[in-house]
């Protein structure tokens, strides 16, 4: 089903994730969001942002859907100066509260990571968006037009998302695509629970999503100036996703596909020129 106008996709997708921020890391089944288990040290970055980010000690680290801080939080602790976006006001004030719990120190901006602010322009060395990120941007071209604003000359974008031919998927067993492969038209549909704890209670909620193929995503952070120097798809996952595939004795999920299997991330690294270059 379509969506009405960009205004009414915000103002839903908003209620779900200050729903998701009242509740996430407070149920003793939450598999991602353990607030103890982080307070005493755990680390929530998975190998693959590491890797394309480097070192980041010393850096400016722009982190965008940064949700209640957690990952932003764990940038920190690897010495990156942070600061999180986010348009839910629930989850800038639990990332406060977080970061003050922590011990550690952090901006946190509430703000549509379609608009950011001006003030944030040119200040960062390096802007991350992992997992769940794109498929709730309406206006793709201006949130890579964001990311590039906020960079430096020289200033890295990585970018790690669900596959969008994983995202297609409704089911495995039995394999169902019910969700269109690219377009960026919105896609209405009532969420029940959430990816965090699904056996926790929810009240419902109407949303809207958006499909952006790997073709489109590279072409708007072409057009926002970025220069693309790395994009891989990835066939296997440490993170369940949207928890409907199966898990392999190693632990990584897969979407097996006859003898092979299909990509369920990518991950996308960008840069800005260097001053002075094309």
């Amino acid at each position: 089903m379509n969506g009405n106008s960009p205004d009414d996709g915000l103002r839903m997708n908003r209620a779900l994730w200050d729903a998701r921020a009242r509740t996430h890391g407070t149920t003793p089944n939450d598999k991602l969001y353990d607030v103890d288990s982080f307070l005493a040290g755990r680390q929530t970055l998975y190998g693959i942002e590491l890797e394309l980010a480097g070192e980041v000690t010393g850096q400016d680290v722009l982190h965008l859907q940064c949700h209640f801080g957690m990952d932003t939080l764990n940038w920190a602790r690897l010495g990156a100066r942070v600061t999180g976006v986010d348009f839910s006001p629930t989850a800038i004030a639990r990332a406060r509260e977080l970061a003050e719990l922590a011990g550690l120190s952090a901006d946190f901006v509430e703000a549509d990571t379609q608009n950011l602010p001006s003030g944030l322009a040119g200040r960062f060395d390096l802007v991350i968006a992992t997992y769940g990120v794109l498929c709730w941007i309406g206006d793709l071209d201006a949130w890579m037009r964001g990311a590039a604003m906020a960079l430096r000359p020289g200033g890295r974008l990585v970018l790690v998302d669900l596959h969008p031919a994983y995202q297609t998927l409704a089911t495995y067993e039995p394999l169902v695509a019910d969700w269109p492969y690219g377009g960026g038209e919105p896609q209405r549909e009532v969420v029940k629970d959430t990816y965090a704890d699904p056996d926790l209670p929810m009240t419902a909620q109407e949303v809207v999503q958006y499909p952006h193929s790997v073709g489109e995503i590279v072409t708007a952070a072409a057009g926002s100036g970025l220069i693309v120097d790395r994009l891989v798809e990835h066939t296997e996952a440490e993170i369940p996703g949207r928890r409907i595939l199966p898990q392999g004795p190693d632990g990584a999920w897969r979407f097996p596909f006859g003898d092979t299997y299909l990509p369920i991330l990518y991950s996308l690294r960008a840069r800005s020129p260097r001053a002075g270059t094309a």
